[in-house]
């Protein structure tokens, strides 16, 4: 049985002091929920203080983002091993990322190394545009992205990698892709696609989340099926409710 693991992508917002606050308010209630990996993602900044709130707690801290490089003359990146020094989990190549700041497969491909050789635990986002969604290109799409972005992984370590689905046309639209479409995809493009680079056991072991507009009235129905092993949380991961029915759902 793969744990179901859920993690909140606060993305560009909260201050360091509206980070303390949204922490304080939702943390007791959260490490009450068993059966479910809890992470928060708040924005750089807010790291070192959200790390010192979670110290003790079983709820995990990661990154958005980082670079690959360990230090050098990259103005406004942050090192592998700086994330590592409060981290345990890092997003990487985030549609965002990709659209708005030139990641491609490759440069993902550099940081999930990086990430894995200073122990953190990627997060690893593929997902297809709204065109190539309507011009049935989704497995086309999410399977080049993990054969180039997840390529030259040791098959033993593999299964430390955390996948996860986030259709782009889904992504802060309100248009969440149905349980059952999300579950498809998973099951027919990138659980295989993992078992074409590892082998069919430690493509069983990966977990693979959803995300695109989860919230707590639609978690049930994507926790439901068979291949979705959590959420990737955007919008809802910053209103405190919502963020703990999602977590509660799943674990059921």
């Amino acid at each position: 049985m793969r744990t179901p693991i859920v993690a909140g992508n606060w993305k560009m917002n909260k201050t360091v002091e509206e980070a303390r606050s949204l922490v304080f308010s939702m943390s007791l209630k959260l490490r009450e929920i068993e059966g479910v990996d809890k992470v928060l993602c708040p924005p750089y900044p807010a790291l070192l203080a959200v790390s010192a709130l979670l110290q003790g707690t079983d709820i995990g801290l990661g990154a958005q983002n980082m670079h690959w490089e360990e230090k050098g003359a990259f103005t406004g990146e942050v090192a592998p091993n700086m994330i590592a020094e409060f981290c345990q989990y890092v997003i990487i190549g985030h549609s965002e990322r990709r659209a708005y700041f030139g990641e491609t497969d490759e440069t993902v491909n550099r940081k999930l190394h990086a990430a894995m050789s200073h122990n953190l635990t990627p997060i690893v986002c593929v997902g297809e545009t709204e065109d190539e969604y309507e011009s049935d290109r989704t497995g086309e799409v999410v399977r080049r992205q993990i054969s180039l972005g997840l390529a030259d992984v040791d098959p033993a370590k593999a299964a430390d990698i955390i996948v996860a689905y986030e259709p782009i046309w889904a992504i802060g639209t309100g248009k969440a892709s149905s349980g059952e479409n999300a579950n498809a995809v998973l099951a027919e493009h990138i659980r295989p696609a993992l078992a074409e680079l590892f082998g069919g056991d430690t493509a069983q072991a990966i977990r693979i989340q959803y995300g695109g507009s989860v919230n707590g009235s639609n978690a049930d129905e994507f926790f439901s099926q068979p291949e979705i092993d959590g959420a990737l949380v955007g919008g809802a991961s910053l209103k405190k409710d919502d963020f703990i029915a999602i977590v509660q759902a799943a674990a059921k």
